[in-house]
């Protein structure tokens, strides 16, 4: 049932919820209690249950890393648990203020700008930098937060098939003058590949169009210095003008940022309504921030793990049949198409002590079900052995349809 066709009433959701559950589409919760001992790849369910977590995004396993949890108490009792009012009222705090110039150096850029969440961050640069009339060009597989954020806009989107920079290009051409804006993100959540930034630079440039990357899962994890997918290419703050970052990931914290150029963050200040209108995150949140960011600049080794893992996952699952996407990242699909299917093998996978979480239809495509397996340098080697001979054992009895 369309979301357009649900009228008012208890009866009408109920309705389309049964068809959800019907179809297996039904999204279901997982309430974790608690975590294993700092550097632990362990979470514990509301119901005691103890599990390996192959699905959070804490790539280089700072999450729970104690310099976090000890910054965050350090501040507390000097800034208090909640901001109090928005960035441009009262809740400007001087751990902000130090996180931003931080970032900004960590980025190689003139600036940054704090936002409580990705998806705002994301809404804030699509309203700002394209108005109405004008074109925005978003690759097919690009973020909820970039599609809605380009709707919300006025701008007309249009959609280029995915990773394929000379389409962009030919929509581009297609109407000369017309695009302001050309977004991506630069690892994509759900298939784990890359974009292909150089290209898209060189789209962005010959139409005079803002290049905007959303690295969410490519910063401080890819790059010898965690520098991110624009370190992987080469590529400099000039030739990516907009570039999106989240503290929840890689850094194991909370909240987001745009890098830019100095006018670029005045500008966003001045007109980014998610920015403007919304409570500045805690102060103890930006102080573990700070706290993450020290640890993936100084600490090498956990992307040397990291990527460790990564080769050894492959190499092991393509050795034993388990079926796999063409990805070099910390983000490993396993396509099974049906979600029947990859219901089916994330609770064999449960009942072997392992968090693997189904992907289904809205999220990617029907038919296209996977599981997401995401790796950390937290976990151990004998973990993702472990995970692959589950992986083995459940897609050989739940064939990929």
């Amino acid at each position: 049932m369309a979301p357009h066709a649900i009228r008012r009433g208890a009866p009408a959701l109920g309705a389309a919820l049964a068809q959800l559950h019907e179809a297996q589409l039904r999204r279901e919760r997982l309430t974790v209690a608690g975590f294993g001992a700092p550097g632990e790849r362990l979470l514990v369910t509301a119901e005691g249950r103890a599990l390996v977590d192959f699905s959070s995004n804490d790539y280089l396993g700072l999450a729970r890393h104690p310099a976090l949890a000890r910054a965050m108490a350090e501040c507390a009792p000097r800034t208090g648990a909640g901001s109090g009012a928005s960035h441009l009222i009262t809740g400007h705090g001087a751990e902000h203020e130090a996180l931003e110039a931080e970032l900004a150096a960590f980025t190689q850029r003139e600036r940054a700008l704090l936002f409580s969440t990705g998806y705002m961050a994301n809404l804030a640069v699509m309203g700002a930098l394209a108005v109405r009339g004008q074109r925005v060009l978003l690759d097919r597989l690009s973020h909820a937060s970039l599609i809605d954020g380009a709707r919300l806009s006025g701008a007309q989107l249009r959609r280029y098939a995915h990773a394929d920079a000379p389409a962009a290009q030919r929509l581009a051409a297609a109407e000369p003058g017309a695009t302001a804006l050309i977004g991506t993100d630069g690892v994509f959540s759900m298939d784990g590949d890359l974009a292909p930034l150089p290209q898209l630079v060189r789209a962005a440039q010959a139409h005079e169009a803002w290049l905007v990357v959303d690295d969410a899962h490519g910063l401080g994890v890819i790059g010898a210095h965690g520098g991110g997918t624009l370190e992987h290419y080469g590529l400099s703050a000039a030739e990516v003008p907009v570039l999106v970052g989240t503290l929840g990931k890689a850094f194991g914290s909370f909240g987001a940022f745009v890098a830019g150029g100095h006018e670029l963050i005045e500008y966003l200040i001045q007109k980014a309504r998610p920015y403007i209108y919304t409570t500045a995150l805690p102060q103890p949140v930006a102080a573990a921030s700070r706290a993450a960011l020290r640890l993936a600049r100084t600490e090498a080794w956990r992307r040397e793990r990291l990527q460790a893992h990564i080769g050894r996952f492959r190499e092991l699952a393509r050795a034993a049949g388990v079926p796999l996407m063409a990805s070099a990242t910390a983000i490993q699909p396993v396509p099974l198409g049906s979600a029947a299917a990859a219901l089916a093998v994330q609770r064999e996978l449960s009942a072997a002590g392992l968090c693997v979480i189904a992907i289904r239809a809205p999220t990617v495509p029907a038919g296209r079900a996977r599981l997401r397996v995401t790796l950390s340098a937290a976990h151990t080697e004998q973990q993702v052995e472990a995970l692959v001979q589950a992986l083995a054992r459940a897609c050989a009895r739940v064939a990929p349809t």
